[in-house]
């Protein structure tokens, strides 16, 4: 081996022991490609943190919850988060999963924070409705506060006379920054809870 291929290899070997030493702090410092799935999370839980005893008799001026939204993020990089609180009627559409599209219903409260991969994001949610009617069998909902926030929805519901009851959703979507196109887009993600008004008499 003459002396121009051993400094080569000796460079290259160099090099390579270099890299290999330095890895695990790079690590620290860069973004490196992850394996797996790349998602978002979402839940809602009751106020005693679980998955089991969430509002659902409601009556008017009744202060309900807190329930707790939470987020996590497996994207692999920080992601800008914003999270829709919207209310319908049984017979108002969802979100479409098949088509990962949003419902329709305009949001009313909102949530917009950043998160670090890995990294849970929670925030506590409460809710009363206000100017609840009812008149020849069709049950108005004039008002929902979320938060202290009041909302005029004016949402009227009839009887289900399967489940005895006048029934409407309280329902959250995740929504995702698109850097690209500037703007949040859908990320087909959406909890909620049902709620069954106790009518006035």
């Amino acid at each position: 081996m003459n002396l121009d291929k051993y400094r080569t290899f000796f460079v290259v070997g160099n090099l390579v022991l270099i890299l290999a030493a330095a890895f695990p702090g790079l690590s620290v410092f860069v973004s490196f490609p992850m394996g797996g799935e790349r998602f978002s999370e979402l839940w809602l839980l009751d106020p005693e943190l679980r998955a089991e005893g969430y509002p659902f008799n409601t009556t008017e001026g009744e202060l309900q919850g807190p329930v707790y939204v939470g987020v996590r993020n497996h994207m692999g990089c920080s992601q800008h988060y914003l999270v829709y609180a919207k209310f319908r009627n049984m017979t108002q559409p969802l979100p479409n999963s098949t088509l990962s599209r949003p419902s329709p219903m305009p949001p009313l409260f909102e949530f917009r924070f950043f998160l670090e991969d890995g990294a849970v994001w929670e925030a506590p949610i409460t809710f009363e409705v206000l100017n609840m009617s009812l008149q020849n069998g069709v049950l108005v909902v004039g008002n929902i506060l979320i938060n202290g926030v009041d909302f005029s929805v004016d949402n009227i519901s009839t009887w289900n006379s399967d489940y005895g009851g006048f029934f409407y959703q309280l329902f959250l979507e995740l929504w995702l920054y698109d850097g690209t196109a500037q703007s949040f887009h859908y990320n087909n993600r959406f909890v909620g809870i049902l709620l069954n008004m106790i009518t006035p008499h």
